[in-house]
């Protein structure tokens, strides 16, 4: 039975996982940083998107498509049963085989007897260079999450998700409390410093704005290393309802980071700011079109 809770911790799990990195290495890896979080009393563990291995949407290959596994598959039993030893909560992103020629994108929520009690698979697909991820990936069709926990009430969305306000909103008004956003988010060899900085403070921009315009949690769990073309940014990091970036991990060092998120702040919030009162939701209909007021 689920039980009301003013406080959870969350650990989120920063790390490398880069082309020359085993399965195996990858996977004792993460093992490791979430008995380090759950030793600095994480009561919610979250990865990284696409956690097991490197981010191999950079080129269009088919062959990579063999990477992809069921869910239940091979990693939901063994984080299963990570979460059974810890007595944790486990949110991860895994690449979903769902069918032939059918591939996802696809976050999963175990409890701590290692039951999957949520799935959701990524909705916004992007299609950039070096992010070809339409070529593997199947817009996902579960609709938005908000998983019960043992602690929280846990919303689970998936990296492009994160330019999407609507996205957030929808999530939020479905009760979660804290929205998980596993990432794998970088630059290339060719930006500029000046790119590279408007880039990454407008990423930390809109995860700040989903936070303060839903007056929730937001966790934002990104790898760090460079893999082939792409630099990731790491700067995982947990926003209070108030848009403070209250911790956050460094660019480019493996991190377990671990905030406790004390709930009762989402009321106080929201009382002082109370935009889901001042929605005017029968105005709302243009959000059906793709742009301007042409169908």
């Amino acid at each position: 039975m689920t039980t009301p809770c003013n406080s959870v911790t969350i650990g989120l799990l920063q790390h490398a996982a880069g082309p020359q990195d085993s399965y195996e290495v990858v996977m004792a890896r993460v093992e490791t940083l979430a008995r380090e979080a759950a030793a600095r009393g994480a009561q919610i563990i979250a990865t990284q998107e696409l956690f097991s291995g490197s981010y191999f949407c950079q080129v269009e290959d088919s062959a990579r498509m063999d990477l992809a596994e069921s869910i239940p598959g091979p990693t939901t039993e063994r984080l299963g049963k990570l979460a059974r030893e810890l007595n944790v909560e486990i949110t991860a992103s895994l690449f979903e085989r769902r069918a032939a020629g059918i591939y996802h994108n696809t976050s999963v929520y175990l409890d701590a007897t290692g039951a999957i009690i949520g799935k959701y698979r990524k909705m916004h697909i992007p299609d950039d260079p070096r992010f070809y991820e339409k070529y593997y990936f199947t817009p996902g069709d579960l609709g938005f999450q908000a998983v019960q926990g043992r602690h929280a009430k846990s919303g689970m969305l998936v990296c492009w998700d994160q330019w999407y306000p609507e996205a957030a909103r929808l999530t939020a008004m479905l009760g979660a409390q804290i929205i998980f956003y596993p990432t794998a988010i970088g630059w290339y060899h060719g930006e500029t410093p000046e790119d590279a900085r408007q880039q990454r403070d407008a990423w930390i921009t809109m995860h700040r704005a989903h936070a303060i315009a839903n007056g929730c949690f937001v966790a934002a769990i990104n790898r760090i290393g460079t893999e082939d073309d792409l630099k990731f940014w790491g700067t995982s990091m947990v926003i209070d309802p108030s848009g403070e970036i209250v911790a956050e991990a460094s660019t480019d060092e493996p991190c377990v980071l671990t905030y406790t998120c004390n709930l009762a702040r989402i009321e106080e919030i929201r009382r002082g700011w109370p935009f889901f009162r001042d929605r005017r939701i029968d105005a709302f209909g243009g959000l059906l079109q793709r742009f301007g007021a042409d169908a």
